[in-house]
C-alpha cells in the first residue's frame, strides 16, 4: 500500500527543494523530445512535460530541467516499499510465442505481445537439487509490471527487428500506465557475434543484428579504432530496438584454458583486455550516459577466469576461484579500465575465492570485494548487478543461510540489483523483518533510477519501429562488420609458402563441425560469390589444395560435468582419422576455429605446414584471406598450448605468455602476414 501523499513529500521540504534548484532552472535547457502513449502533458513557461503520476501538476521528478540527483530524490520519496523492492529485481521477460524456457514446448512465432504465463522453476539446474522454495524465474508481463513493480527485464528472445521494437514500445506503454509511470529498461546478452556456444545467458546467437566476429575475434583484430566502431554501430542497433542495457562485456581473462567461457572474453592479456573494454564501454555508452547510450554491465568481477581446474561456478563443483600464481591484481586491470571509462554497472561472479586472505563466500556476498575493493579502492559509483540466481541457485559459501539472510548478506556486501527472480516477496520480507533497513534499499534504488534518468527514458522510452527495421543489420553496418571478420583471422603458419593461393588453383573446401544435432558434420562449401583466381571442386581427388576448416566444440557450458574439459581436438567432436586422411591426401590449408585454446598435438605434424586461426567468422572472410584478397593482420588473443600436460600443469590465474618455456605451441600475440595491406 502506498504511503499517504502528505507523509511522502512534506510541503515544506518540497518547497525548499524547489528554492534550491531555482538557479538551475534559469539555465534554460533545450526542450527534449517527449514520447508518451496514455499520460497527458503539462506546459510551463512554454515548455512541455509529461504528467507521469497523473496528478495534474508538474512534480520535480517529471521536470527534465532539474539535475538528475533532484529528480531521483523526489521519486524515491514517492515510491512505496513494495515498489522499491520490485525495482531491485531483474528477471527474464518473454514475448508472446516465446516458449524457449518450457521443456518440450512447440516452437511458435514470436510476436510483439506479452507472454502472460508465470514460469516457476522448481529445481536448480546447476545442482540438480530442489530449490529451497518455489522461486519464479519469470512472471507474466502485466503481473510483473503492475503487481510486482518490476522495471528491469532481460530479453532472451530472438525475433525480427521490427517485432522487437514493437514489443519494447508495448512494454513501455504498460509501464507508463502505472501510478508513477516509471519506464522499464530492457537488457540483453550479446546479439552481434558469431558464436559457438549460444546457450541462454551467454549469447543470443544469430540475430537480425549486424554479425561481427566473436569477442575473441574482435580482440584478434588488434585494432582499437575498429573495436570502437563496432561498439558504436552495435549501440545504434540496440537503441533502435529499445534495448538500452547490455549484459556485457566480459572483462574476465582467459588465463585458465579449460574454462568454458573463454569464447566470451577478449583473451588472456590484462593490458590488452583493458584497452578493449575501454573502447567497448565508450562505444556503447559515450563519455557519459545519454539519450543515445546503451548502458553496459561489465562482468564478472573480480574476474571469472582463474577457476579451479577450469570448472565453472554456475555449478557447485566449480564454485572456487583461486590464485596459485598470486596474480589476483592482474585480473583487476580490465575492470579498472571499465570503471575509468564509466561503465554503468558491474556484475560479480558466483565464484567463492579460495585462500586464507579471502572470505570464502560468493563474490555477490563478499563485502571486501564489493565495498572495500570495487567501491572504495577502484572508486566505482554505479550499479552492482548480481549474476542470475545467487540467492536461490548458486549461494556458494552461504548455503547454510536462509533466503532472507542471503538477501541480507548480499545487500550488506553492496548488491543493488538481483538477477533471476521476478517475485519480490522474499526481499520485501527481508526488509520488514528488520534484517535490512529501508534506507539501504533507497541507496540501491537511487543508483537504479539515476541510470534511467541519464538514459532519457523518463522523457522518451519509445522507439521508431520503421527505423529499427531499416538500420538493424543494414548493409552499411554489415560492410563494416565484414572488414572486421577479415581482420580477425590469424595466420599461424605458412611454412610451405602455400598462401596466398596462386591463380587457377582447384580448391576442395570442407567445414567439419559436429554440433551434436546433425548426423553428418561435414559440409562442402558452395560458393555464394565469385572468387576469380580459384575453382571450387566437389571432391578432394579433384583438388590441387584442400581447405579444411575445423570447428571443435566442448558442448554447451550448461551440459558440463564435474571434471575438467580436455582440449585435444579428438575430445571436442573432431574425427582425427578423417582429418589425418585429408592432410595426407593433398597440400592442405588447416583452419581451426578457437572458441577455447584447443590442443592440436594429435594433428600437428609434417602435413600441417599451413595453419590459420578463426574466432567466429564467415567462410567468405576465410576465403578472402587464403586467396590474398585480404592480407592477414590478426594476432592471437591467447596462447595455444602445446599439449594436454601443459594445460594440466598451468596456473589458473597466470596468462599463457607467462607460463614456463614449452607451454606454447603458438604464443599470445603471434600472427603472420603476406605483406602490407
Amino acid at each position: 500500500m502506498k504511503k499517504p501523499e502528505a507523509l511522502r513529500i512534506p510541503a515544506v521540504a518540497a518547497l525548499l527543494g524547489w528554492l534550491v534548484v531555482a538557479p538551475v532552472l534559469a539555465q534554460n535547457p533545450a526542450q527534449p523530445e517527449l514520447g508518451y502513449r496514455s499520460v497527458k502533458t503539462l506546459t510551463q513557461n512554454g515548455r512541455t512535460f509529461k504528467d507521469l503520476n497523473k496528478n495534474g501538476k508538474l512534480d520535480p521528478y517529471e521536470d527534465w530541467r532539474l539535475p538528475v540527483e533532484k529528480r531521483v530524490q523526489d521519486l524515491v520519496g514517492r515510491m512505496s516499499l513494495e515498489e522499491k523492492v520490485g525495482f531491485m529485481l531483474i528477471s527474464t521477460t518473454r514475448m508472446a510465442g516465446d516458449n524457449a524456457f518450457q521443456a518440450n514446448a512447440p516452437r511458435t512465432e514470436i510476436t510483439s505481445g506479452f507472454n502472460e504465463e508465470d514460469l516457476v522453476q522448481a529445481n536448480n539446474i546447476f545442482t540438480r537439487k530442489p530449490l529451497p522454495a518455489p522461486m519464479m524465474s519469470a512472471a507474466g508481463t502485466t503481473k510483473g509490471v503492475k503487481q510486482f513493480h518490476l522495471r528491469h527485464f532481460i530479453l532472451r528472445a530472438n525475433p525480427p527487428a521490427g517485432t522487437l521494437a514493437e514489443w519494447a514500445n508495448n512494454l513501455q506503454a504498460l509501464c507508463e500506465s502505472t501510478p508513477l509511470g516509471i519506464p522499464a529498461i530492457v537488457a540483453s546478452n550479446p546479439r552481434n557475434h558469431i558464436t559457438i556456444d549460444a546457450a541462454v545467458g551467454l549469447s543470443v546467437g544469430t540475430t537480425a543484428f549486424s554479425k561481427w566476429p566473436g569477442e575473441l575475434g574482435l580482440s584478434a583484430m588488434h585494432d582499437l579504432k575498429q573495436t570502437r566502431e563496432f561498439a558504436d554501430i552495435a549501440r545504434q542497433e540496440w537503441a533502435a530496438a529499445g534495448l538500452r542495457k547490455g549484459y556485457m562485456y566480459m572483462a574476465d581473462l582467459a588465463t585458465e584454458p579449460r574454462w568454458q567461457r573463454v569464447e566470451g572474453t577478449f583473451g588472456e592479456d590484462a593490458d590488452w583486455a583493458a584497452s578493449m573494454i575501454r573502447e567497448v564501454v565508450l562505444g556503447f555508452q559515450g563519455s557519459k550516459l545519454g539519450t543515445t547510450s546503451v548502458a553496459l554491465t561489465t562482468k564478472h568481477f573480480p574476474g571469472g577466469g582463474p577457476q579451479e581446474n577450469g570448472l565453472d561456478s554456475h555449478f557447485d563443483y566449480g564454485k572456487f576461484a583461486h590464485y596459485p600464481g598470486g596474480m589476483f591484481d592482474y585480473h583487476l586491470k580490465p575492470f579498472k579500465a571499465a570503471v575509468e571509462a564509466g561503465t554503468s554497472a558491474i556484475m560479480p561472479y558466483y565464484s567463492s575465492p579460495k585462500g586464507k586472505e579471502f572470505e570464502e563466500v560468493g563474490f555477490s556476498y563478499n563485502r571486501a570485494m564489493i565495498q572495500d575493493l570495487l567501491r572504495k579502492k577502484l572508486g566505482f559509483q554505479g550499479i552492482v548487478n548480481s549474476d542470475t540466481g545467487p540467492i536461490e541457485m548458486m549461494p556458494w559459501g552461504v548455503e547454510s543461510l536462509t533466503l532472507h539472510q542471503r538477501y541480507q548478506k548480499a545487500l550488506n556486501a553492496g548488491v543493488d540489483l538481483f538477477s533471476g527472480a521476478a517475485d519480490p516477496t522474499l526481499l520485501l520480507e527481508t526488509v520488514r523483518q528488520g534484517l535490512v533497513t529501508e534506507a539501504r534499499i533507497d541507496e540501491s534504488v537511487r543508483r537504479l533510477l539515476k541510470e534511467k534518468f541519464e538514459l532519457g527514458l523518463f522523457e522518451n522510452p519509445y522507439v521508431d519501429v520503421e527505423k529499427a527495421r531499416q538500420i538493424i543489420g543494414s548493409a552499411g553496418f554489415q560492410k563494416k562488420a565484414d572488414l572486421a571478420h577479415r581482420k580477425s583471422i590469424v595466420l599461424l603458419r605458412n611454412d610451405a609458402g602455400l598462401l596466398p593461393l596462386k591463380q587457377k588453383t582447384k580448391v576442395y573446401f570442407e567445414t567439419y563441425y559436429d554440433n551434436g544435432r546433425n548426423g553428418n558434420p561435414v559440409t562442402v562449401y558452395k560458393p555464394t560469390r565469385t572468387f576469380p583466381q580459384i575453382e571450387f571442386v566437389a571432391t578432394k581427388d579433384e583438388a590441387d589444395v584442400v581447405l579444411l576448416w575445423l570447428v571443435p566444440s566442448a558442448g554447451s557450458l550448461f551440459s558440463s560435468t564435474a571434471k575438467p574439459i580436455e582440449l585435444s581436438v579428438s575430445k571436442n567432436r573432431i574425427d582425427v582419422g578423417h582429418v589425418t586422411g585429408l592432410l595426407q591426401s593433398k597440400p592442405t590449408i588447416l583452419a581451426v576455429n578457437f572458441s577455447s585454446p584447443w590442443v592440436l598435438a594429435e594433428i600437428d605434424g609434417a602435413a600441417t605446414k599451413t595453419v590459420l586461426a578463426t574466432f567466429g567468422t564467415t567462410p567468405d572472410a576465410l576465403l578472402d584471406i587464403v586467396t590474398g584478397a585480404y592480407n592477414p593482420t590478426g594476432k592471437l588473443p591467447f596462447t595455444i598450448p602445446a599439449s594436454e600436460k601443459a594445460v594440466a600443469d598451468n596456473q589458473s590465474d597466470v596468462p599463457g605468455s607467462r607460463e614456463p618455456k614449452g607451454y606454447a605451441l603458438f604464443p599470445f600475440g603471434h600472427g603472420l602476414g603476406y605483406g602490407p595491406n
